[in-house]
């Protein structure tokens, strides 16, 4: 694989590439947040997402679907319940929403005038 192959070429063969490909969405790491603390309905997601449209919410859904990395599941009841949870694989994304909250916080404190890092 060289270096000029693109991220298309490289998801399943390069870990890097693979892990960003999955995540690549404007939402896709705070929806996996939020779903970290258990199932959740689609419009209490909603509600939870900063200035996110209903089809936005969908589409980047969709993806991490696809991905394997979020559950939908329908619950046949009137009117119909429908409610997103983390796959066990999506769950194993803990530690790297872990890792980015250490890492922000301490960026966020050396661009408030805090310790260099």
């Amino acid at each position: 694989m060289t270096s000029q192959s693109t991220l298309e070429e490289r998801f399943g063969k390069c870990p890097y590439a693979t892990a960003q490909s999955l995540i690549s969405g404007k939402w896709a790491v705070l929806i996996l947040l939020y779903l970290e603390d258990g199932p959740i309905r689609f419009n209490e997601l909603l509600r939870r997402m900063p200035k996110m449209t209903h089809a936005t919410l969908s589409v980047q859904l969709k993806s991490l679907e696809e991905y394997g990395l979020v559950q939908r599941v329908q619950y046949e009841a009137i009117p119909p319940k429908v409610e997103y949870s983390l796959t066990e694989i999506g769950k194993k994304f803990h530690p790297v929403i872990a890792a980015m909250e250490a890492w922000g916080n301490e960026y966020i404190a050396q661009m408030n005038g805090g310790n260099d890092i």
